[in-house]
């Protein structure tokens, strides 16, 4: 199988068919996709900024890090299984978006910045645990992740607008009866009278 059957088997599926012709369940998945990426976004962003040495300097890391990192996954979870429910309803379209494309690769660089994190000063947090900020290569994955992920924030919008109109079909036409009556037949409706 190719990928083009591939992704044609993904959008006559069954569920990508209840999704795109509900007039709620697609706004509710996009609206749960969002609500999960900014947690996922605000909790990664609290342990970038403590990495940093910006903010909550005073809480030792690991701490910190136990406390919020199961939120992150929770809401990691929640995002991709949304996001793959969208990308499902309109595959093709997504599959051939540049900006959709650019997106997954950050999604990849921000796993190898975790990894990178955890294979280097992950493994030394016994020594800077209670220190203001991280070590230099901690600071540096914080500062790669507070990047990766505002980029893939900015990205999730521009694959919103530039794929809202790549629907395969003629454009309507616009009925300007519709919208002007009588503005085609040479009459146009009364005006307000200015007598009171």
């Amino acid at each position: 199988m190719d990928i083009y059957t591939f992704l044609k088997s993904l959008e006559s599926s069954g569920v990508a068919t209840k999704i795109r012709d509900s007039l709620y369940i697609f706004p509710l998945i996009e609206a749960t996709h969002v609500f999960g990426l900014a947690m996922v976004f605000g909790t990664m962003a609290i342990i970038d900024l403590r990495l940093l040495g910006v903010a909550s300097t005073r809480r030792p890391f690991r701490r910190m890090a136990s406390d919020i990192l199961k939120w992150t996954w929770a809401a990691f979870i929640v995002t991709a299984a949304t996001g793959s429910l969208m990308f499902i309803t309109n595959a093709g379209v997504y599959y051939h978006n540049f900006f959709f494309r650019t997106k997954m690769v950050m999604l990849a660089l921000a796993g190898i910045n975790v990894l990178v994190f955890e294979v280097t000063s992950g493994r030394s947090i016994h020594r800077w645990d209670k220190a203001p900020s991280a070590d230099r290569i901690g600071r540096t994955t914080a500062f790669l992740s507070l990047v990766i992920w505002i980029s893939i924030i900015f990205l999730g919008r521009w694959i919103g607008f530039t794929t809202t109109r790549a629907t395969v079909g003629p454009e309507p036409e616009i009925n300007l009866d519709n919208i002007f009556p009588g503005a085609t037949d040479g009459t146009s409706p009364a005006a307000p009278s200015n007598n009171q």
